[in-house]
């Protein structure tokens, strides 16, 4: 009898301490949703209706025949049209969750359980296999905001380089990298303030949620993560090639694992903030990209 109770106690200590993870990763797979179906929404080349949704497009773009001149008016990518777009982009992502569907399944659950697994594994982590040493901190914390400072000057020093030589993908590149990182800025914040997560620097890294007391400098998800990600997202869609994505992806991954590296994130934040950044980068670019590769 004693080894039974020992058993169900035991038991009941497992199913509590993954009950909020789970919890969590539930409301977190609206929010992955929201960007997700956003991308769904027609671009620059959608395919007639079929009958179905009108509201879905191909996962790539119809091959041309020709290369059509920028539109112009409100749909046109430029400085002047980027206020508009991403308040429309917003519009978009808040309202997505309630058009999720069945296909949105394939990939919301393995990433929630991810998710569930890494907020599970977050307190362990940061106490016992990240390093606490200041100095080897401080260092990944500089490598973090080196590298996304780069991912912030790489749209802006394309959209120079096209308005210098004309170059019309070079100058797409660096307005849709701005409103993606935008966007995602604005995701980010608003995730921020639902979930009020406690950095790992405080109450020995246990990353409590819904604490008011962090107030806007709440853990989850990672600022760094969603801004290099959704850039990374744009540059490496606009230029597709191996190298240019291989490069994007590899330093956007430095962003997130220096964040936890440097002891200012727990991994689960930068794996939604990973996640959300390279959704909203993606949305932007189907939804606003207008130029041919051949232009």
């Amino acid at each position: 009898m004693p080894g039974r109770i020992s058993f169900h106690l035991c038991g009941l200590s497992l199913l509590q301490r993954l009950r909020t993870p789970a919890l969590l990763s539930s409301a977190l797979m609206l929010a992955f949703c929201a960007t997700s179906r956003a991308q769904s929404s027609p671009g620059a080349n959608p395919q007639p209706p079929s009958g179905g949704n009108s509201d879905s497009i191909p996962d790539a773009p119809l091959p041309q025949s020709t290369n059509p001149a920028p539109p112009k008016g409100a749909d046109a990518v430029t400085l002047r049209n980027t206020p508009i777009h991403i308040l429309k982009d917003q519009a978009v992502v808040w309202t997505s969750p309630a058009r999720i569907r069945t296909p949105d399944l394939t990939w919301m659950v393995p990433l929630g359980l991810a998710t569930t697994v890494a907020i599970t594994a977050d307190h362990q982590t940061m106490s016992s296999v990240v390093s606490q040493n200041a100095s080897f901190n401080n260092h990944n914390i500089t490598a973090s905001n080196v590298l996304l400072g780069g991912f912030i000057a790489v749209p802006v020093a394309l959209f120079g380089v096209g308005q210098l030589h004309k170059n019309e993908q070079s100058r797409e590149t660096g307005i849709l990298g701005g409103e993606a990182m935008v966007d995602g800025l604005v995701v980010e914040e608003g995730m921020k303030l639902i979930f009020l997560r406690e950095r790992p620097s405080l109450d020995g890294a246990k990353g409590k949620f819904f604490q008011t007391s962090v107030g806007f400098n709440s853990s989850f998800p990672s600022n760094h993560s969603v801004l290099a990600w959704s850039s990374a997202s744009v540059i490496a869609s606009e230029y597709p090639s191996r190298l240019v994505q291989l490069g994007a992806y590899t330093l956007a991954t430095g962003v997130s694992l220096t964040r936890v590296l440097g002891q200012q994130h727990f991994p689960s934040d930068v794996l939604v903030g990973s996640a959300v950044g390279w959704l909203v980068g993606r949305y932007v670019y189907r939804k606003h990209h207008r130029v041919s590769d051949d232009d």
